[in-house]
């Protein structure tokens, strides 16, 4: 089965085309911005347009714009293709991807959330969360990783701010996508955002 893997709620876009574990072709680029502008060329830059069997996105946490972007685009090819959809947490991704370096440890994932904040959230040896997903002010989050490994965007800042442990800058790859665990997928698609919204509907129109 073809597998199309759609990555783009943080500041790295990525797109991948993959024939069951192995990887036929994908790009990932740190632009930022501008995922919006970019995800669809990256698409169509793909043998085939990239067109598969099946749709995998990532549901963030990340930026809100870049969250939706993803899973419009996933949706819609999906509904054009006939294809099935599946989401999978981007921080599970980057831990995959620390793991492929690190081996079978606990890694404790840490990405650039909002307002300052970060994202952060503890894997298992064998990917499985270990803790619910949070948004921590950076010492409130140095606190709260207590693993040797820590990997993601805020890794290098992290592991200076507590004083120990053994950073792994990176960001989520969607040519990485065989090593994410089969129990971390979902047909759930939603949007994981990480933390509320910043504009919130008054209390008569909520």
């Amino acid at each position: 089965m073809r597998t199309l893997v759609i990555d783009c709620a943080t500041e790295a876009c990525s797109v991948a085309l993959l024939d069951g574990d192995s990887l036929i072709a994908g790009e990932c680029l740190q632009l930022g911005r501008g995922h919006a502008e970019a995800l669809v060329p990256m698409i169509a830059a793909l043998p085939g347009k990239g067109r598969a069997s099946r749709i995998a996105v990532a549901l963030g946490p990340g930026s809100f714009t870049g969250v939706r972007v993803g899973l419009a685009a996933a949706r819609a090819l999906a509904l054009a293709w006939g294809a099935e959809l599946t989401g999978y947490p981007t921080l599970a991704l980057i831990a995959a991807m620390a793991r492929q370096t690190a081996g079978a440890v606990e890694i404790t994932a840490v990405t650039t959330g909002g307002h300052g904040e970060w994202f952060v959230q503890r894997f298992g040896p064998g990917g499985q969360a270990l803790s619910g997903l949070n948004s921590l002010a950076p010492a409130a989050a140095a606190e709260a990783a207590m693993c040797q490994h820590v990997a993601g965007s805020q890794a290098e800042a992290l592991v200076a701010l507590r004083g120990w442990g053994t950073a792994l800058p990176l960001w989520p790859d969607a040519r990485a996508f065989s090593a994410l665990p089969a129990a971390t997928l979902s047909a759930d698609i939603q949007p994981l955002y990480g933390r509320a919204p910043d504009a919130r509907l008054p209390g008569s129109a909520a």
